[in-house]
């Protein structure tokens, strides 16, 4: 069976790169052996480690809500997770319930439930109350981590950024604001367990399955799709990477980019000066080089890379298509078919 804590073990570890943080002393602080870990694919992450790992990252990062940042950019792709609940789901409430049920997979402390209303729908996380006690930081990073994943895993089914009615959370918030910037409503702070509450109608429209497809040809390719000549480390590079592992969200904006690099959007637009790029031409180059890589496939329609990259229009993306390459979409299709 394959080693899910793990997998999340390591898309944490992945993010806390994004984050400038020394891996080798995360690790060692959280009394995790890094070349034991990397080599051994059975390897695995005790309770006491994975509440020492949130801990250190949160504080090694300064970011109090790293959790909640980690769910915002994470995809159930990396976990290895959402092809099962792909394959096994025509809509939204069909996905969400095999997420709950998979959701033991990465953790024993959480379990997921859907609750049905006349004109709502929630989803709660309810916690063992003695693992909550026991490891605090899991506890409410991990929490946090889920309700954001969640969230911003279903706009990857649905192709659509969608909005809920609010959260609420089992103790008092430090940033408000952030989480509302993060879960796109209302927050609250309730007795008892994480819950995010939307609208009913969310849960029989039905998943775009054929942006799994696309998802995981980008995944397989994110490596070798990075534009040569850019100096890996940049911070140039990490967004260029950041929005194209991201590309899903591709209404990421700038201060929800700052934010995940624990920043303001005035420091970061002034670090890129620096580097002699602005953040929409970084945006402008992850949709180049997503729509060539799509057409280059010949699998998929020129109105569906469109939609994918964010143009509500076939129109604009043609027009962006020719100012980057010289030919139209059209053009460069049948090309290549």
């Amino acid at each position: 069976m394959e080693n899910f804590v793990k997998k999340l073990t390591t898309a944490l570890l992945a993010y806390a790169v994004q984050r400038d943080m020394p891996i080798d002393i995360l690790c060692r602080q959280s009394a995790i052996d890094e070349e034991a870990f990397s080599k051994q694919p059975g390897y695995i992450v005790t309770p006491p480690q994975m509440n020492n790992l949130w801990r250190n990252a949160s504080q090694m990062s300064g970011d109090d809500l790293f959790g909640l940042h980690f769910g915002e950019s994470m995809q159930l792709a990396a976990l290895g997770i959402i092809g099962q609940i792909v394959q096994s789901s025509a809509t939204i409430g069909e996905a969400l319930t095999h997420a709950g049920g998979l959701l033991s997979l990465i953790t024993d402390m959480f379990q997921m439930k859907v609750h049905h209303y006349q004109k709502t729908f929630t989803i709660q996380l309810f916690a063992d109350q003695e693992k909550a006690r026991q490891f605090t930081f899991t506890y409410r990073h991990m929490g946090e981590y889920l309700l954001a994943f969640l969230l911003h895993e279903v706009d990857g089914l649905l192709l659509q950024k969608i909005e809920p009615l609010s959260a609420s959370f089992p103790y008092a918030l430090s940033e408000p604001r952030e989480y509302e910037r993060v879960l796109r409503c209302p927050v609250h702070v309730k007795k008892g367990d994480f819950l995010i509450t939307m609208p009913l109608a969310y849960l029989s429209l039905p998943i775009i399955t054929s942006h799994y497809e696309l998802q995981q040809q980008l995944l397989q390719q994110v490596g070798t799709m990075l534009p040569s000549g850019q100096k890996t480390g940049t911070l140039r590079h990490r967004i260029f990477h950041y929005l194209l592992t991201n590309a899903y969200l591709y209404a990421l904006s700038l201060e929800a980019v700052a934010s995940n690099f624990n920043m303001s959007p005035r420091t970061l637009q002034r670090k890129l000066k620096e580097e002699g790029i602005t953040f929409l031409d970084i945006v402008e180059e992850v949709r180049k080089t997503l729509a060539i890589n799509y057409l280059s496939t010949g699998n998929y329609q020129i109105k569906e890379v469109a939609y994918v990259l964010g143009y509500n229009e076939s129109s604009a993306f043609v027009r962006a298509f020719k100012r980057w390459t010289g030919k139209t979409p059209a053009n460069y299709h049948a090309k290549k078919l």
